[in-house]
């Protein structure tokens, strides 16, 4: 069985209901959030709590059902494929949830304390290049669900507090991005 098509090969590549550039900036939305629930999965091997696990596993799940929304066109996009607000309501409640375990300094921290915290602080820059090209994509009516922007926006809260969260776990930070002593 072969794993590749050879169809790409001249740039161009499958929107399901159009042959588009690979360098439309719909597949580089695609390919981004690709890229994000790939971080997503680094940080999910490395913490330590379960319950933590399960939330980045459903993030995960969430973020294709977004790219299959994404990847038809309007005109063929099957009316079961819409992401709905109820994602976004229970990825406010996880934030929520893992917020009321972390103090917070009133000021930037630095990532890099833990490894799970500093893979999911890569997951979170990734998600937030996901939400500005989504932006970017919305603003030309490329894409008309606001829901898909709102689980974009509220993302990289949820990876933030969890990264915070995954470095309180074992002993350290937050470290503080601004110096207080020399």
């Amino acid at each position: 069985m072969r794993i590749y098509t050879a169809k790409g090969d001249q740039g161009r590549t499958d929107l399901l209901g159009e042959r588009v550039a690979k360098t439309d900036p719909r597949i580089e939305l695609l390919g981004t959030l690709d890229e994000t629930t790939c971080a997503i999965g680094l940080g999910r091997a490395h913490v330590a709590d379960a319950t933590e696990g399960e939330t980045l596993i459903q993030v995960q799940r969430d973020l294709y059902q977004i790219m299959a929304e994404l990847a038809f066109t309007e005109e063929l996009r099957p009316a079961t494929l819409h992401f709905g607000a109820d994602r976004v309501a229970w990825l406010e409640a996880e934030i929520e949830r893992v917020t009321a375990t972390v103090t917070l300094p009133p000021q930037f921290v630095v990532p890099g304390d833990t490894v799970a915290g500093a893979a999911l602080d890569v997951a979170r820059t990734v998600a937030r290049r996901a939400e500005r090209l989504a932006v970017a994509l919305s603003d030309e009516s490329a894409i008309n669900n606001p829901e898909v922007l709102r689980y974009l926006n509220r993302l990289s809260s949820l990876l933030f507090i969890l990264a915070r969260a995954e470095d309180l776990r074992e002993g350290k930070g937050p470290r503080l991005a601004k110096q207080t002593e020399r």
